[in-house]
C-alpha cells in the first residue's frame, strides 16, 4: 500500500495518526535521498570510468596508427597495403567512437548530476527546512498549551485574556505553517516521479544516441571490414604457397649449398680469416673478413667484422690481385691457408685461412690459385615440349575436366597420388599412346590425377610457358598501379610472348576463367586459381628467397589474365605502350596538396603514365561496391580492392616523382641492373639507342632512382609551361590562385617538397605539384 494523502482538515485535528502519516512521507522523501545520493555517486564514478576507458581507447588508437607492417621484397601487393593501412582505418573508427564517448559523458553530467543535484538541494533540501520549522513550532505551540493551561483561575481576568489571545495566535500561527507543510510534502512526493526520472530519461536517451552512432559508425565499416576479410583470404592464401616454396627451396639448399649459389657480379664471396702481423714479441692476431672476389677485373675487397659485436670493426680495403699461392702445414701452424699478393704491394704476400679444405678449394679456383677444383652442377632436362603432344594433353586434360570435374570442391587445389599422376603424364607423352588415354569416360583417372598431371606438365616445360625473359617485366606492372593500367601492361606483354606460348597460354586461361564461373560450388576463385597457377605459369630462373617473396605478383598477374582473358587475348593492345588518359576529363575532386608544415607529411595519389602507377591515398576513402558478399574472396587484382582508398585519375605530376622525357630515359636505364635494362626499354617501345628518338613524342613517365632509393630531378623539366588540372585557392600569401586550365610560365622545382614555383599573370608564386600536367 503506498502512502496515506495528507488532509488539511487533519492538520486541525494533529491527531496521532496524522502525525504517523507525516512521518511515512518524511521517511519516504529521506530515503529518495539517499537513493539520490547514491545515484550521483554512481553517476560521477561512472563519468571517471568512462574517462579513464576512452583515454585507453585512445591510447590503443595512438598505437594501431603509428605502427607500421614492413613487407620482405621491393613492393607490396594491393592486399598488403590495404591490410597494413587497416591499421590507420581502425585507429580512426576508434577516434570517431571517443568521439562519440566524450560527448556521452558531457551528455551525463548535464543531463542526469546537475539536474538531480538542483533537485537534492532545492526541493528535498527545502522541505528540510520545513521540517525544522514544523517541529520547532509544534514544540512552541503544546509547550505555550500546557504552560497556558497551568496558568492559576485566581489570575485577573486582563491577564487571562491576554494568555488566551496569544496562545490562539500561537495556534493559528501552527496551523498555517502545519498547512504549508503538508502541502510541501504532497507536492514533493508527486514532483520526485519527474523531476527524479526525467534526468535518468535522458541519460538513457544519450546512451543509446551513443550506442546508435556506434551502431552506425560499424555498419560504415561494414563495406570495409568485408573488403579486409577478402584482403585478408587473399594474403592468407598467398602465404601458404608462399611458405612450401621456401621450405622446400631451404631444404635444397641444406642438401646442397654449393648447387645454389645466389648468381651475381662476384665470383666468390665468403668469410676468411685474415693474418695481420704485429712488432716482435706480440707475433700476429688473425681478423674475420668478409671478402668478394670479380674475377674480370681481378679486384679483391674485404671487411673486417666481428658478428659477436654485431658489426664492421674496420674499413674497407680493396686491392687488386696478382697471384695466389696455397700454403702448406710445414710453413705455417694453421691448416687451410693460401697467400695472396696484392698489386700494389708486390712481395709482401697477405695470408688467409679458410673455414675448410673444401672451402679453400673453391676460393684456390676462383682466385686462378694452384689446385683449383672445378665445380660441377646439374643440369636437368625435361622431356615436356610446347609441340603437337603438349597442346593435345592440355586440350584433352581441359575438356575431361569440364566435361566431368567443373563443380568438384577444390578443383587443383586438391593434389592427385603421386605414382597414379607420373604414370597418366608418361602416358599421354608418348605419341603411342597418347591418343589412346580416354580421360573423359574411363573411371581409372579421377579428376585430381588429371588436374595435378596437367600441373605437371605444365612446370615441366624447360621454360615456364610466360618465358623467364618476361617474367621481371610481368612483374613490375602487378606490384603497384591502377587496375586499368595493369590489365594495359599485362594486355601488351602477353602479346610479346612466343607464339606457341601464348597460343597454350590462351587455351589454358579461357579455361581457368570457365572454372572460376563455377566458383561457387568448386570454391576456386580467380585469387585461388591465381595461387594454383602463379608458380606453374611463371618462375623465376634463379631460385631465390627474393624470387619467392614474388610469387604474390605472379599470382596477381594471373588473376589479371583470368579475369581480362577477352580483351587479352581476343584484342591487339597499341602498338606503343598505352598513353595516359586524356587532359580533358577533370575528375570531381581535386587531391589533397603537399602542406608545406615541418614534419608534416601527406600521401597524395601519384599520376599514372603506362607503367609506373597509381598509389592510393590513404586518408581519403570512397564507398565501396554494394554487392561485395561477406566472406568472398574473389581476386582483387584488377578491381579497385577496397573502400579504403580512393583512386586519383592519372595524369598528375605528384610531389614525390619528378617528369621524365623520352630524352631522360636513357640516362635512367642506365641505373638499371644490366640484365633487366634491353627488356625494360624495349617493353615501353623507347630505342634506347637511337638518337633522333630523344626529341620524339612519347608519353611522359615518373620514374624512382633505383640507385639510391629517392626520385631522380630531371633537369629538361625546369623552365617549362604547365597547365593547372584542378582548381586551387591559395592559403598562403606565397602561393597561387588558379582556376582550371590556367597556364604557367618558366615553372621550376621549388625547395617546398611537393611544390612547384611558377609564374601566372605577371605573379610568381608556389604551385602545388599534383594539381597541375607540363606542357
Amino acid at each position: 500500500m503506498g502512502l496515506q494523502p495528507l488532509e488539511f482538515s487533519d492538520c486541525y485535528l494533529d491527531s496521532p495518526w496524522f502525525r504517523e502519516r507525516v512521518r511515512a512521507h518524511e521517511a519516504e522523501l529521506e530515503k529518495t535521498n539517499k537513493f539520490i545520493k547514491e545515484l550521483l555517486k554512481d553517476g560521477k564514478n561512472l563519468i571517471a570510468a568512462t574517462k579513464n576507458l576512452s583515454a585507453a581507447q585512445r591510447k590503443f588508437a595512438h598505437s594501431l596508427r603509428d605502427f607500421k607492417f614492413e613487407f620482405i621484397g621491393d613492393a607490396e601487393t594491393d592486399d598488403e597495403r590495404y591490410i597494413d593501412a587497416s591499421l590507420h582505418e581502425f585507429s580512426n573508427f576508434l577516434k570517431n567512437l571517443e568521439e562519440q564517448r566524450e560527448i556521452l559523458a558531457l551528455s551525463v553530467t548535464e543531463t542526469l548530476i546537475k539536474p538531480l543535484e538542483r533537485f537534492r538541494k532545492e526541493q528535498l533540501g527545502a522541505v528540510k527546512e520545513e521540517k525544522k520549522k514544523f517541529d520547532k513550532e509544534t514544540e512552541k505551540n503544546y509547550s505555550l498549551l500546557e504552560k497556558h493551561l497551568n496558568l492559576s483561575a485566581k489570575k485577573k481576568e486582563l491577564q487571562l485574556q491576554e494568555a488566551d489571545n496569544q496562545v490562539e495566535q500561537n495556534r493559528k500561527h501552527f496551523y498555517e505553517l502545519s498547512l504549508e507543510y503538508v502541502c510541501k510534502l504532497q507536492e514533493i512526493q508527486e514532483r520526485k516521479k519527474f523531476e527524479c526520472v526525467e534526468p535518468v530519461l535522458s541519460f538513457f536517451q544519450g546512451l543509446f544516441t551513443f550506442y546508435h552512432q556506434g551502431y552506425e559508425l560499424a555498419k560504415d565499416f561494414n563495406h570495409y571490414k568485408m573488403a579486409l576479410q577478402i584482403n585478408i583470404q587473399n594474403t592468407r592464401n598467398r602465404f601458404e604457397g608462399t611458405r612450401s616454396e621456401v621450405e622446400e627451396l631451404m631444404n635444397k639448399i641444406r642438401r646442397n649449398p654449393q648447387e645454389h649459389k645466389r648468381a651475381n657480379h662476384f665470383t666468390m664471396e665468403g668469410y676468411l680469416y685474415v693474418q695481420e702481423k704485429r712488432p716482435a714479441p706480440f707475433g700476429s692476431s688473425w681478423v674475420k673478413h668478409y671478402c668478394m672476389y670479380r674475377k674480370e677485373t681481378k679486384k679483391f675487397s674485404m671487411i673486417p667484422f666481428e658478428h659477436r659485436s654485431g658489426g664492421k670493426v674496420g674499413d674497407e680495403e680493396l686491392f687488386v690481385l696478382t697471384y695466389c699461392t696455397k700454403r702448406n702445414t710445414d710453413t705455417i701452424d694453421r691448416r687451410f691457408c693460401f697467400d695472396l699478393e696484392a698489386s700494389d704491394r708486390p712481395g709482401v704476400p697477405v695470408t688467409m685461412q679458410a673455414f675448410s679444405e673444401e672451402d679453400r678449394k673453391l676460393w684456390m679456383e676462383a682466385l686462378d690459385g694452384k689446385e683449383a677444383v672445378s665445380i660441377t652442377r646439374k643440369i636437368f632436362f625435361y622431356s615436356a615440349q610446347l609441340d603437337k603432344i603438349g597442346f593435345t594433353i592440355i586440350k584433352k586434360c581441359i575438356s575431361a575436366v569440364e566435361t566431368r570435374g567443373i563443380n568438384d570442391q577444390g578443383l587443383y587445389r586438391v593434389v592427385g597420388v603421386s605414382s597414379k599422376v607420373q604414370r597418366l603424364l608418361s602416358l599421354l607423352m608418348d605419341s603411342k599412346t597418347c591418343n589412346e588415354v580416354d580421360l573423359e569416360n574411363s573411371v581409372d583417372w579421377e579428376v585430381k590425377t588429371i588436374t595435378s598431371a596437367m600441373k605437371q606438365y605444365l612446370r615441366s616445360l624447360p621454360e615456364p610457358l610466360m618465358t623467364y625473359e618476361l617474367h621481371g617485366e610481368f612483374i613490375v606492372p602487378a606490384k603497384s598501379g591502377s587496375p586499368e593500367s595493369r590489365v594495359n601492361a599485362v594486355h601488351f606483354l602477353v602479346h610479346k610472348l612466343p607464339e606457341k606460348n601464348k597460343e597454350m597460354l590462351e587455351i589454358l586461361v579461357k579455361h581457368l576463367a570457365n572454372v572460376s564461373k563455377h566458383a561457387k560450388r568448386n570454391l576456386m576463385t580467380v585469387a585461388n586459381l591465381g595461387v594454383v597457377f602463379g608458380p606453374t605459369l611463371m618462375r623465376p630462373q634463379e631460385e631465390t628467397v627474393a624470387a619467392i617473396m614474388d610469387l604474390k605478383f605472379q599470382n596477381i598477374v594471373v588473376e589479371i589474365l583470368i579475369e581480362n582473358h577477352e580483351k587479352i587475348f581476343k584484342t591487339l593492345p597499341d602498338a606503343t605502350f598505352p598513353e595516359p588518359i586524356s587532359m580533358s576529363v577533370s575528375p570531381p575532386n581535386a587531391p589533397p596538396r603537399q602542406s608545406r608544415r615541418q614534419g608534416q607529411r601527406i600521401k597524395r595519389p601519384l599520376a599514372v603514365y603506362n607503367l609506373c602507377l597509381e598509389l592510393d591515398d590513404a586518408d581519403s576513402h570512397s564507398s565501396p561496391r554494394e554487392d561485395t558478399p561477406t566472406g568472398s574472396m574473389d581476386s582483387l587484382s584488377s578491381q579497385s580492392p577496397t573502400p579504403a582508398f580512393s583512386s586519383s585519375p592519372p595524369g598528375l605530376l605528384d610531389g614525390n616523382h619528378l617528369i621524365m622525357d623520352s630524352g631522360d630515359l636513357a640516362g635512367w636505364t642506365a641505373h638499371l641492373p644490366a640484365q633487366s635494362r634491353p627488356s625494360m626499354v624495349s617493353w615501353m617501345n623507347i630505342p634506347s639507342a637511337n638518337p633522333a628518338a630523344t626529341n620524339a613524342a612519347v608519353p611522359t613517365f615518373f620514374f624512382p632512382n633505383p640507385a639510391t632509393g629517392t626520385d631522380r630531378a630531371v633537369e629538361s623539366v625546369a623552365h617549362r609551361k604547365a597547365r593547372a588540372v584542378y582548381p586551387c585557392e591559395a592559403e598562403h600569401s606565397s602561393e597561387l590562385s588558379f582556376q582550371i586550365g590556367a597556364i604557367f610560365e618558366d615553372v621550376q622545382f621549388s625547395r617546398e617538397p611537393g611544390w612547384l614555383e611558377g609564374t601566372l599573370n605577371g605573379k610568381r608564386g608556389l604551385i602545388p605539384q599534383n594539381y597541375v600536367q607540363f606542357l
